[in-house]
This record gives structure tokens, C-alpha cells and sequence, in this order.
């Protein structure tokens, strides 16, 4: 994984694909999914284990790039 990419949890599933994610250190962010998620038609569930992207501007925002 790159520097700035996190593995967690999927808690809860919010409108317009943002999802609830808890991040393997605690930490509870607000994540979209991926333009490449989107175009694939890939399904994220709550409790799925996904990797998340964080933003470098903001570290309560992610984005969903994979789900394992």
C-alpha cells in the first residue's frame, strides 16, 4: 500500500456512495468510492474490508480504492 492509503471496516452506508469507515487505528472517517468502483459496477457492503485513499487536506475524508 502506498503512504497515504489505510485499511478498515465499513460501517455504514450513507446517500450518493459515501460510506462510514473505521480505519484499522480507531479512527472513524467519511469515504466515497472511486471513479474506477463506480465504472465496474463493484458493490461495497457494510462490513467489508476496503483500502482507503485519505486526503491530504483533510484527515476526517477518504476515498474507497479497493475492497478485498
Amino acid at each position: 500500500m502506498k503512504q497515504n492509503q489505510y485499511e478498515g471496516v465499513v460501517i455504514e452506508a450513507l446517500p450518493s456512495t459515501t460510506f462510514k469507515v473505521r480505519l484499522d487505528d480507531g479512527r472513524e472517517v467519511l469515504a466515497h468510492l472511486a471513479g474506477k468502483l463506480r465504472l465496474n459496477f463493484i458493490r461495497i457492503l457494510v462490513g467489508d474490508r476496503v483500502v482507503v485513499e485519505m486526503s491530504p487536506y483533510d484527515d476526517k475524508r477518504g476515498r474507497i480504492v479497493y475492497r478485498k
